[in-house]
């Protein structure tokens, strides 16, 4: 049988050797930890301590402001300083919880539970508890995810280990070092959907992860692992599902209504620990890369430091970085401020010596087309963008703009280095909101 994969996408650079090979290494933060309240799609959380209060690690310090929300926990004991606003990684100013660590982490005593003994309902109940949300990106309540309106019609549950943005390498290193957590968590989501099937999709430049996570599920007669072929964005959720099953997901519909639910690596950890172990979630697995930084690594960092702290104990830069980036060089968005908090949808930092996007020089669309080979939903970037450019709208929502993923296969083609991902983008947002009026 072939490899899974889907029509369109491109081959970037991956960079993974930068830090492939560094296991995971525990974090310890310093003196002061910024837990942000919105951390999460949804509505923000609700601060439920106030100035003065002593914390400890894995209590929960802001409750779940709606349904679609998530609480927030402590990942140190100490002192809460204040409750005010600071800035997050796109440079918005948002409230957040304050809080000094005493260095001690004594640790609410964690509830830990056999998978057999829980209802469905308890499971979800032990994931909303904890705060586990989407870790590749998106933050969607996980608890909510998990409980679609009709269960019975999922059919796949995908554990989404492609990790196809460049440089990243987090969650191939957990399917090397946590290959029973991965397994246990995929266990307690299964029981939820009694038709489902797990499948665990790695790509084919990670074949130690395949071999190891084959070896995982070995027993597990309603588990498999597949693997897919090399390509940017086999990770992405529609891509994903179009890889392993062939269905297809538009912008109108969830992955639900094709019978699947998708979680990254980090995110099936983190039930696994909420439903089992009881712990709520604190921490995430962590990249630091790219050729600007001395020493790339993965690291285990706690909700709440500093990305100036991360970037320390990696031995700080090789020379004056151009480019910083949080997350990877395809997805992620440019850092202009290094004191932002770590928050439990944050996966990398990417630093470059050189900011080589900045200094392409744009030139006029040549009609070649490899745009539309390259986009993954099928749709004329070229024409979209400019439709972008002379803010037509109604154009962009007739070309079918609203289902760009935004996964920059665009820009990434263009020999013209038009700027198409990014306009496509800010159009999106623009008729977005037009239509939320």
């Amino acid at each position: 049988m072939g490899l899974y994969t889907f029509k369109g996408g491109v081959h970037p650079f991956d960079g993974k050797e930068f830090s492939k090979d560094m296991p995971i290494r525990e974090l310890k933060p310093g003196k002061e930890l910024v837990y942000l309240l919105s951390q999460h799609i949804g509505a923000p959380a609700k601060a439920c301590v106030k100035k003065g209060d002593r914390v400890l690690k894995g209590q929960q310090i802001a409750e779940a402001g709606g349904f679609v929300s998530a609480p927030v926990h402590s990942s140190v004991s100490g002192t809460v300083k204040s409750i005010e606003k600071r800035r997050n990684a796109v440079g918005d100013m948002v409230d957040a919880i304050i809080v000094e660590n005493d260095g001690q982490y004594e640790a609410v005593p964690a509830e830990a539970a056999a998978l057999d003994s829980l209802s469905g309902e308890e499971i979800l109940e032990r994931i909303k508890k904890a705060g586990v949300v989407g870790m590749g990106g998106a933050g969607f309540p996980t608890h909510v995810k998990l409980a679609p309106k009709e269960p019975d019609r999922i059919e796949y549950v995908l554990v989404n280990g492609a990790e196809c943005e460049p440089y990243l390498t987090s969650d191939y290193r957990c399917m090397l070092e946590h290959p029973d957590e991965i397994v246990g968590g995929l266990e307690c989501i299964l029981k939820l959907f009694d038709h489902a099937e797990g499948v665990i999709c790695i790509e084919d430049n990670k074949p130690e992860a395949v071999t190891v996570m084959e070896k995982a599920v070995q027993g597990h007669k309603r588990m498999r692992v597949a693997v897919m072929k090399t390509k940017y964005p086999e990770g992405a959720e529609r891509c994903l599902i179009d890889a392993i099953t062939g269905r297809k997901v538009n912008s109108k519909m969830l992955p639900a209504d094709a019978g699947c639910v998708v979680d990254n690596i980090d995110t099936v950890i983190a039930i696994h620990d909420a439903v089992i172990l009881g712990q709520p979630l604190i921490r995430r697995i962590f990249t630091i890369s790219g050729d600007a930084i001395a020493n790339p690594r993965n690291y285990e960092v706690p909700v709440g430091m500093s990305y100036q702290e991360i970037i320390d104990d990696a031995g700080g830069f090789k020379g004056n970085p151009e480019k910083l980036i949080s997350g990877g060089p395809m997805m992620g968005f440019a850092l202009y401020d290094l004191s932002i908090p770590v928050t439990k949808t944050s996966g990398a930092i990417t630093c470059f010596l050189e900011d080589t996007v900045s200094k392409q020089e744009e030139t006029p669309c040549i009609k070649c087309g490899r745009c539309v080979r390259g986009c993954p939903a099928r749709l004329q970037p070229y024409l979209l963008c400019d439709l972008a450019e002379h803010k037509d709208m109604e154009g962009f929502e007739k070309a079918y703009g609203l289902e760009c993923v935004e996964c920059g296969s665009c820009s990434f083609s263009c020999p013209a280095k038009r700027p198409l991902a990014a306009n496509i983008k800010a159009m999106r947002r623009t008729l977005m909101a037009s239509k939320r009026k």
